[in-house]
């Protein structure tokens, strides 16, 4: 389309793509089951392409919780792809930042969390690590 003065009108940029690792499915229980690097640190922007980005045998998420300080205040829930999903926020749990997915009545899934501002080749070498890819 082109307007009277002839220039091209801007689209707005498609919305970032989650980067998620998932760990390979196996028999044997694991405490992390993926890894996750935001964009930001703004959960109700990431959580939608998070919750998109999941493999599609995954249920649909009912509930999410973050543990680490660097989220900033989190409302009780949001709606993602016309569902509710309810948010909690934890900031004294030891070990390393996480989020908690929860499917009420099926499961829970835990993904380990890298800081936004982490260094490129640090993010794809933590990703390649989870999802087996390393050494390969």
């Amino acid at each position: 389309m082109t307007t009277a003065s002839g220039a091209h009108p801007e689209h707005p940029a498609p919305p970032p793509v989650a980067r998620l690792a998932i760990a390979p499915h196996s028999g044997t229980a694991r405490r992390i089951d993926g890894i996750w690097w935001p964009h930001s640190t703004d959960l109700v922007t990431e959580l939608p392409e998070l919750l998109a980005a999941l493999p599609f045998d995954w249920p649909r998420m009912t509930h999410v919780t973050v543990n680490g300080a660097r989220w900033p205040k989190l409302p009780c829930h949001i709606l993602v792809g016309g569902h509710v999903v309810r948010l909690r926020r934890t900031a004294n749990r030891p070990g390393p930042d996480t989020v908690c997915l929860v499917s009420t009545g099926v499961g829970r899934w835990d993904l380990l969390l890298l800081p936004p501002d982490t260094p490129e080749a640090e993010a794809i070498r933590a990703m390649s690590d989870v999802a087996g890819l390393a050494g390969r």
